[in-house]
């Protein structure tokens, strides 16, 4: 299982999106910083966005993440739960009605890892891949733990 104190730093950013219903694609470029905000980590992703033939966007989002009796959890920016990432499994599911959000992590390569997310409803069916290379910061040993 992967711990707070594994992520904080800086990560280079890949994202890959597949919009199929609309049938358009993006790419966005930056960093992920996971930062210490008194109660566990503040995850910062910054970045250009391409996304079909609209000019390229500046693009940043904001998480927490937390230590939970159950592993990983993570919040929105203004404290709303989002998901939770749980040592025997690393998927977890989010449902923002009416669409339902299904996330799979992949830790095998550490320090470089990857988020695979499958959004579904009635107007969406999108995938997003999302990988992480280690830059620098407070990588903790292998950054697994049992």
């Amino acid at each position: 299982m992967i711990s707070l104190a594994a992520l904080e730093g800086v990560w280079r950013l890949e994202r890959q999106i597949e919009d199929r219903r609309a049938k358009l694609t993006g790419h966005l470029t930056g960093e992920a910083r996971w930062v210490p905000d008194g109660d566990g980590l503040l995850q910062i992703e910054t970045g250009l966005l391409h996304y079909g033939d609209a000019p390229p966007m500046q693009a940043e989002r904001r998480y927490l993440w937390r230590d939970g009796t159950h592993g990983l959890e993570v919040f929105f920016e203004d404290g709303r739960p989002f998901h939770k990432v749980d040592p025997t499994t690393p998927e977890a599911d989010h449902f923002c009605a009416p669409d339902s959000y299904r996330v799979r992590y992949d830790f095998a390569d550490w320090p470089r890892w990857s988020s695979r997310w499958q959004v579904a409803g009635p107007r969406k069916d999108v995938v997003i891949v999302s990988r992480y290379d280690f830059i620098t910061g407070g990588l903790e040993g292998s950054g697994l733990r049992d």
